[in-house]
């Protein structure tokens, strides 16, 4: 069983920065690629970044590449998603997960587990 609790969320202007965190626990943390998704008021959950398992690759959707960046740190057992020149669009409930078969994929059906969420609001 894994356990994801994510951090970091709250109310920003637009232009501004946030760092989300992802806690991870129950198992090897190192075994599993981790992906951020979103979902906001009336709409899909969408793919926002990805981190394979062993770091090495990273994959960010278009809306946010060049804004958003994803790491994690193995000795704590956590990854990150730093967000700079938020946009309103960004406003959503945002979901870390993990894929224990560590596909590295965007589609969020492939993911096994995940946090409760955590909520990003910009405003304009």
């Amino acid at each position: 069983q894994v356990q994801l609790v994510e951090s970091g969320g709250g109310l920003v202007q637009a232009g501004g920065s946030l760092r989300l965190s992802c806690a991870a626990s129950g198992r090897t943390f190192s075994s599993y690629a981790m992906g951020w998704f979103r979902q906001a008021p009336g709409k899909e959950r969408e793919f926002v970044t990805l981190i394979s398992w062993s770091g090495g690759i990273t994959h960010y959707a278009d809306s946010v590449k060049g804004r958003f960046t994803i790491s994690r740190d193995k000795a704590k057992n956590t990854v990150s998603l730093q967000m700079n020149d938020l946009k309103p669009e960004d406003t959503a409930v945002y979901y870390c997960a993990a894929d224990l078969l560590r596909k590295a994929t965007m589609d969020p059906h492939e993911y096994q587990y995940w946090g409760q969420g955590t909520q990003v609001t910009v405003s304009s």
